[in-house]
């Protein structure tokens, strides 16, 4: 299987970093890095990556608008909330606006994996 490129986005540099481990771990790589909705939005028309998770909340622009302004211009980005306990509400906002799964923090590497494998395996109709 040849790796993925992701796009992480997130806030936290701590949870970046280990996002950007735990996917170097897994065997894809990290092709760009957002602290914002709108460096987001901006980063990903530049590198069009196959995956990207997006923390919901950050300053700027929570990830629900920018998910959904991503969707709108490019209805195949295939986006992963990272979310805390307690956000149920914008999860499913996120899904309606085009994010295709979620992962709950603390981040496990498995959980990160598992979400990877049926994202790409429920569009592609086979596993990677």
């Amino acid at each position: 299987m040849t790796g993925l490129n992701f796009m992480v986005v997130d806030d936290s540099l701590i949870i970046q970093r280990k996002l950007a481990k735990y996917i170097d771990e897994l065997g894809h790589n990290v092709v760009y890095t957002a602290d914002t909705g709108e460096e987001a939005l901006k980063g990903y028309a530049k590198v069009k990556p196959d995956l990207v998770t997006m923390d919901i909340t950050m300053p700027d622009m929570n990830g629900v608008d920018a998910t959904r302004k991503i969707c709108k211009h490019f209805p195949e980005a295939r986006i992963i909330m990272v979310t805390s306990h307690g956000q149920e509400e914008m999860v499913v906002d996120a899904l309606d606006a085009g994010a295709k799964g979620y992962i709950l923090k603390p981040i496990k590497k498995d959980k990160l994996d598992a979400t990877i494998k049926r994202l790409v395996t429920d569009i592609s109709g086979s596993p990677i």
